[in-house]
């Protein structure tokens, strides 16, 4: 893959304080048109958000095996990626734009990884369910990376590492995904939350604030729960990506941090 090299590349994002880091446990795609706790507490923490230059999300729901791909549209087309929900939800409209000089720069970041870039794709409701409170009227750019669903997590770790300086250039990185995602265990009427849920929830979460990469890299090999949990990582990953972009002396906040119907887990954290 070429490198980039065009002069004002580096000037596009001017330098700036440290930026947030936000995992985001998005839950339903009906969060995008409900109004509840999950919800307000998006839009509250939306306000309390310093002014970006640009928004990168990496969702669950943009899984590219064997490579990464970075979006490049100048203006992001909704993905309604789902079926069998009210159809109020198909006509949910999120305007944002892309940038191509910053998907360039990720890219660049990102150049041993031949990370690709994509005018295909646009913003799935891993993101725009999440930015409709979060960020309801986006003035800067909103971009999207992809994660390579066959990379062990560890290498993934060091992917999404490389573009940590990026938040001294202005730009909020939020992973979207559910660390608890077990939809083949679902409660629809609304139970409490299986056991098995609440115990790797709460052992993720101690992982997470102590900083225990080698636990939360490897939870198969470290949580009983895991295999039940996590039945597939596509929901973890996100985690993954928002973890890798912390400096080591930085410390997190959760919030939402209940299970849904009983096996979706909405913890989410931000940087402090």
């Amino acid at each position: 893959m070429a490198t980039y090299s065009i002069t004002d590349l580096d000037n596009r994002l001017a330098p700036s304080a440290l930026m947030p880091v936000l995992f985001v446990g998005h839950g339903s795609p009906m969060n995008a048109i409900s109004d509840n706790a999950y919800t307000r507490t998006w839009h509250q923490l939306g306000q309390e958000l310093p002014q970006a230059q640009a928004i990168v999300v990496v969702s669950a729901h943009w899984l590219t095996p064997g490579q990464t791909h970075i979006t490049d549209a100048p203006k992001n087309p909704i993905i309604y990626d789902f079926g069998g929900f009210p159809a109020e939800l198909s006509r949910v409209r999120y305007e944002s734009v892309g940038d191509t000089d910053v998907a360039r720069l990720l890219a660049r970041q990102l150049v041993e990884y031949e990370a690709e870039l994509d005018k295909q794709w646009g913003l799935d409701h891993g993101t725009w369910s999440v930015l409709k409170h979060l960020a309801p009227a986006p003035e800067v750019p909103v971009l999207q990376i992809s994660i390579d669903y066959t990379m062990p997590l560890p290498q993934l770790y060091e992917l999404y590492g490389r573009l940590r300086a990026m938040r001294r250039r202005g730009v909020v990185f939020i992973g979207s995904g559910n660390i608890v995602h077990a939809l083949g265990r679902v409660k629809w009427d609304g139970g409490a939350a299986w056991d098995w849920a609440e115990q790797f929830d709460a052992d993720t979460a101690v992982a997470l604030q102590e900083r225990q990469l080698g636990k939360l890299l490897n939870p198969y090999g470290t949580w009983a729960e895991a295999r039940i949990a996590v039945p597939t990582d596509d929901h973890y990953r996100p985690m993954v990506a928002a973890l890798s972009l912390l400096e080591d002396d930085e410390d997190i906040r959760f919030f939402n941090d209940t299970i849904d119907h009983g096996s979706i887990g909405m913890r989410s954290f931000v940087t402090v």
